[in-house]
């Protein structure tokens, strides 16, 4: 039996099958990684939900179009009210690069089921309430073509404000992890995940130095002809630790969602 872990800071989803934990819950762990340069991942986006009178971070996402963020349907299919701070570097610190947008309409895959991570579809989009004004600290996350596949080792990094230790705070500031791409024909053999990483899925890291510092919802950026194009949501890793030898971070597969996408923000 796998267990997984499928990490947010919304509470871990115990299956009758398997145990899922969404990238970013208190069990999630940084292993290795290190502190961005400010702004030098201009999509990522904080997503953030409202309680008592507060807001706090829980996701991670990506601007896609200047009225439209990209994350996973676990992070916000649960009815809260929500905001994304775009141009974020520090979470505990103003710098006057950031921008707050609410969130007017939250829109989740038909076929996202909680109950189910490993089946897929965990994408989401989120209608932002005024567009972003882009500049050098807010830029749009590139898209993948439709039905891209990258090759074996392909260079990638996972950004996020993940958790500095197991059950430890969440980083105050932007980090970032080297996760090589690892292949679906190798990621999907019975010694790495198996049956449980579909097509539609794409996996990154799977040695001792891959870490989960992502939040989910994150992006995956990954390095083609000399640009960085998102090629992966963060939606799920291993129970037995980020770190865990051929259980490589588990993204949904960007380029498998453009057609969806573009049918949703038309």
């Amino acid at each position: 039996m796998f267990r997984f872990l499928v990490l947010t800071s919304l509470a871990a989803i115990v299956l009758a099958e398997h145990e899922l934990r969404f990238v970013g819950d208190s069990v999630g762990r940084v292993v290795g990684g290190s502190v961005a340069s400010p702004n030098s991942w201009p999509w990522q986006i904080s997503l953030q939900y409202k309680s008592g009178s507060s807001y706090y971070h829980t996701c991670g996402g990506t601007l896609i179009e200047k009225g439209w963020v990209m994350t996973a349907a676990h992070c916000v299919d649960s009815s809260r009210t929500w905001r994304v701070v775009i141009g974020e570097h520090d979470l505990n610190s103003n710098s006057g690069t950031e921008q707050v947008k609410s969130v007017s309409q939250v829109y989740i895959h038909a076929n996202w089921n909680r109950n189910s991570v490993s089946n897929g579809y965990d994408i989401a989009l989120l209608k932002l309430s005024s567009d972003a004004t882009l500049n050098s600290y807010v830029q749009l996350g590139s898209l993948p073509p439709s039905g891209q596949i990258l090759p074996n080792n392909n260079n990638c990094y996972i950004t996020g404000w993940g958790r500095t230790s197991t059950g430890g705070p969440l980083s105050a500031q932007l980090k970032q992890a080297y996760l090589p791409l690892v292949d679906h024909q190798t990621c999907s053999s019975s010694s790495w995940w198996g049956s449980t990483v579909k097509t539609t899925m794409v996996c990154g890291g799977g040695g001792a130095e891959a870490g989960c510092n992502g939040d989910s919802g994150g992006p995956l950026n990954c390095l083609v002809n000399g640009r960085y194009y998102v090629h992966g949501i963060a939606s799920f890793v291993s129970g037995m630790g980020c770190n865990t030898i051929r259980k490589p971070t588990v993204f949904t597969r960007v380029s498998a969602y453009i057609e969806w996408m573009d049918s949703v923000m038309a």
